[in-house]
């Protein structure tokens, strides 16, 4: 057993001398560190882009056989009568640099809430083009299920002057994205409820420099 003296080979004499010198260096050194920062300036944290996570290009897709080329320009889809709930989808359109591309066109077209595509006519379809900002924002419904496939909505995209992406975009947590063979999870986008309905969104990056 220990004496009151010693402890692993340490007096108590030596410990609380040890102690004092170091409570007495404690301040020196925090005074130093006050005239470094003072000396080095804080600067600001630089934002990671928002594009910039990792991803590759958006992966293109089939366009099914219910594309109409010739839709009306507008950014709602939505027409009195129609039923279902109400969809807001919002995103920017990149380059693989992460920099927004200005009036791309987003042409975008959908079945209804009973699954059914107009074929005769511009019913859930529709084109627009994106700002300045690389931004694009587009008002509809929650498609409905067609026969064979999950909740989907198709989009062709193209930066002026430059080659046609063709894709579809996904819904979260629905039971046929397990069944369904086109389905690809890059392509879902993030959704919520709102006020208003759902709420979605979704950057597209074109392989681009």
């Amino acid at each position: 057993m220990l004496d009151d003296e010693q402890n692993d080979g340490i007096s108590r004499k030596n410990f609380i001398m040890t102690v004092g010198l170091g409570a007495l260096a404690l301040p020196a050194a925090m005074g130093a560190a006050r005239a470094d920062a003072k000396e080095a300036p804080a600067r600001p944290l630089k934002l990671t882009p928002r594009c910039d996570d990792g991803d590759d290009p958006t992966p293109p897709q089939t366009e099914g056989p219910y594309f109409k080329p010739n839709s009306p320009q507008r950014t709602s889809l939505l027409e009195p009568g129609m039923v279902g709930t109400r969809l807001t989808l919002t995103g920017i359109v990149y380059t693989r640099s992460c920099n927004p591309v200005n009036a791309a066109l987003l042409d975008f077209w959908q079945c209804d809430a009973y699954g059914r595509y107009d074929n005769y006519g511009y019913r859930l379809r529709g084109h627009q083009y994106s700002d300045a900002t690389g931004r694009f924002s587009l008002t509809t419904i929650r498609p409905g299920l067609y026969p064979g496939r999950t909740r989907h909505i198709h989009v062709k995209l193209q930066a002026p002057n430059q080659p046609v992406l063709t894709t579809q975009l996904y819904f979260p947590g629905e039971p046929r994205n397990q069944t369904d063979p086109i389905f690809d999870p890059d392509l879902v986008m993030a959704v919520q409820n709102g006020p208003t309905g759902l709420t979605a969104t979704f950057d597209f990056m074109l392989d681009l420099p």
